[in-house]
């Protein structure tokens, strides 16, 4: 699928899609669940990778207020989780628009973008071999490769097959490949 540039809007306009919402908690997935005796089913805290941080419902590792989840935590709901993460999404996109004045993206880009800010975090999205630097220049095609380059959890490269094991990091580097493809189909 090709799209015009006359398409791509000022990041300043865009928001996370619900697609792109959808994707995000689709990829990161529920992590363990358990029922309760009323029948809600709730998001236990755990550790996604070998050298990964306590994580709960879809990805999120901290609560609104900045603190960081941990193993001790209570299980919250299947809305709760829901709640979280578009909540600290919403946090996330307003650095993430603040990082790139004047920078133009089609909505399919803004979504894979904002995906790998919440796997990566701002943080890694503002160091120099993000897509950030090539979208500055206005390198669509070169932002979309660099997405390959982000392929590491802790310090393993998650491209090498030897890191595929139960608490490997293959899911790092299938998702990096699916974010590539995503937007070189949404280049013009």
């Amino acid at each position: 699928m090709t799209t015009g540039t006359r398409n791509r809007l000022a990041v300043a306009l865009l928001t996370l899609s619900a697609a792109g919402f959808a994707t995000w908690t689709a990829s990161e997935g529920d992590g363990p669940t358990a029922v309760r005796a009323d029948g809600a089913v709730v998001h236990q805290p755990y550790i996604p990778t070998a050298g990964d941080v306590p994580t709960i419902g879809h990805g999120s590792t901290r609560y609104e207020d900045g603190t960081p989840v941990t193993m001790a935590d209570a299980p919250i709901t299947r809305q709760r989780a829901q709640q979280l993460a578009r909540n600290l999404h919403s946090e996330e996109e307003a650095r993430f628009r603040a990082s790139l004045p004047d920078v133009l993206l089609y909505q399919g880009e803004f979504d894979l973008y904002m995906d790998f800010v919440g796997q990566y975090g701002s943080g890694n999205w503002r160091k120099p071999q993000s897509p950030r630097t090539w979208l500055l220049r206005g390198d669509h095609l070169g932002a979309c490769q660099a997405l390959l380059q982000w392929r590491y959890q802790a310090k393993r490269d998650c491209r090498e097959p030897v890191n595929w094991g139960p608490k490997g990091c293959k899911g790092v580097w299938t998702r990096q490949q699916k974010r590539n493809r995503d937007c070189m189909e949404l280049q013009p």
